[in-house]
């Protein structure tokens, strides 16, 4: 049977990004001074973010106006593709209906231009000329590298060392673009050197690499810091994805039960969920919204909600999200951009309130649905997302034990193309499941500051 698919329409692409944050029936808690534990105002991030950005973060408008010259880079892409799994129900013999949005059809493979094209936009704007930045896996490293090269930026990137290793050809994407590419920690900061003096063989985190890039950008007058997820006009942007999504799920005449995204940050998953949590809210609907993080990094899972640094150097102002502590340093796992030990503020509060379910899944069990949803679908997704894979064929297998017609939805954010050595390792038997026990994960809280 013919898969449902949306061409391509430039006219399609979002006008705007939709903002939540007027729209949620509670208050968001101030981000803190890191010294004196004080609320802090828009002031605190212009050392690192140019204003526009910072009025897009504490915005209280419900739509922000995308420019016109973003649309049009966001036309080389968007708006992308719904597909409707049919030969993934067939393998689960579900009568659920399985539909996913792909974000892998963008230059660089993932959702991550979507926010990338836009910072780097208003950085150009103000006169910056380079742009630092962290990544895990490399999906928002070659992001920010194809955004600053479409618009002449030069780009720092710090890649979490085991990343670096696992995916050589993420490295090789960046610089091809024209990044420049350093191994998370390095002997180029204060904030590096100061982890290898602790530990010479540290294997990285996001939390070191964000310091490092903070402060390469904080001793450049010429450089600004641009980051990824979490914060919230890096979901604002990511709203295209949700806004698209519902327009086509509307001419495929079918409205979701349940949206599932993965979550390490929250972009993706605030790109796909926030639109449809707006009808919830609104009273229109009653959608499930669920999302998925790895159990080696059990952030909504097991972490505490409370207010903790975005870095490990403990520099950025303290935001109220659930974490795991900011020295917590996650175990190996191939899905690098899940590998945080925070979340995204707006994503957690949504947690906290009970609007939006989390859950969590080992290495081994996302890859193996990873595996079948290729198989069936032609599509090698990344190992990040497989995540939303398990979750959704879960579901599926539920509404197939309990007779229900359910309409499932999930972001798939990106292709696993430059993964195969992980999938190498899953084919041949060699991954494992790497979780942290209970007493681990209460020592890394136990840092947490107050």
């Amino acid at each position: 049977m013919q898969q449902t698919k949306f061409l391509l329409d430039e006219k399609r692409i979002p006008e705007s990004w939709y903002n939540l944050v007027p729209d949620l029936p509670f208050q968001l808690e101030p981000p803190l001074n890191p010294a004196t534990r004080e609320p802090v105002g828009p002031e605190a991030f212009a050392p690192i973010f140019p204003e526009e950005i910072i009025r897009q973060e504490v915005t209280a408008e419900p739509y922000v106006p995308i420019p016109e010259e973003v649309r049009e880079i966001y036309a080389l892409w968007r708006p992308t593709p719904l597909f409707r799994a049919r030969r993934l129900e067939k393998l689960l013999d579900t009568p659920a209906h399985i539909y996913y949005k792909y974000e892998g059809v963008s230059p660089s493979g993932s959702h991550k231009p979507n926010t990338a094209v836009p910072q780097a936009f208003y950085n150009k704007q103000e006169g910056v000329r380079r742009l630092t930045t962290e990544t895990g896996a490399g999906q928002w490293g070659s992001s920010l590298a194809f955004a600053c090269e479409t618009l002449g930026l030069d780009c720092t990137v710090y890649m979490v060392k085991v990343s670096y290793g696992q995916k050589p050809y993420r490295r090789i994407m960046m610089e091809t673009y024209g990044a420049e590419v350093h191994a998370s920690p390095t002997d180029l900061t204060q904030a590096g050197r100061d982890i290898l003096e602790q530990d010479p063989d540290s294997p990285g985190s996001l939390g070191i690499a964000i310091s490092e890039a903070v402060e390469d950008a904080v001793k450049n007058d010429d450089a600004k810091y641009s980051l990824g997820s979490v914060l919230n006009h890096v979901l604002l942007h990511q709203t295209v994805i949700g806004q698209e999504a519902l327009e086509q799920m509307e001419l495929a005449g079918e409205y979701p039960d349940v949206v599932v995204g993965c979550v390490g940050g929250g972009s993706n998953f605030g790109g796909i969920a926030f639109p449809f949590i707006r009808e919830n809210l609104k009273g229109n609907k009653d959608t499930r919204i669920i999302g998925v993080e790895p159990a080696s990094c059990p952030t909504l899972t097991k972490g505490r909600y409370v207010y903790d640094f975005g870095d490990t150097a403990g520099t950025t102002p303290m935001m109220k999200m659930y974490t795991l502590g900011h020295s917590f340093v996650p175990s190996g796992i191939h899905a690098g951009g899940l590998r945080y030990h925070g979340d995204s503020p707006i994503v957690s509060a949504l947690v906290h309130e009970g609007l939006v379910e989390a859950r969590a899944y080992a290495q081994n069990p996302t890859f193996e649905a990873g595996v079948a949803f290729a198989r069936a679908e032609g599509i090698v997704p990344a190992p990040e997302v497989t995540h939303a894979i398990k979750a959704t064929m879960d579901l599926a297998l539920e509404a197939r034990e309990a007779g229900e017609e359910k309409t499932i939805l999930f972001n798939l954010c990106g292709h696993g193309h430059f993964d195969f050595s992980a999938y190498e390792q899953y084919l041949a038997g060699g991954l494992v499941n790497l979780e942290h026990s209970d007493e681990e994960i209460e020592r890394a809280v136990a840092g947490i500051p107050g």
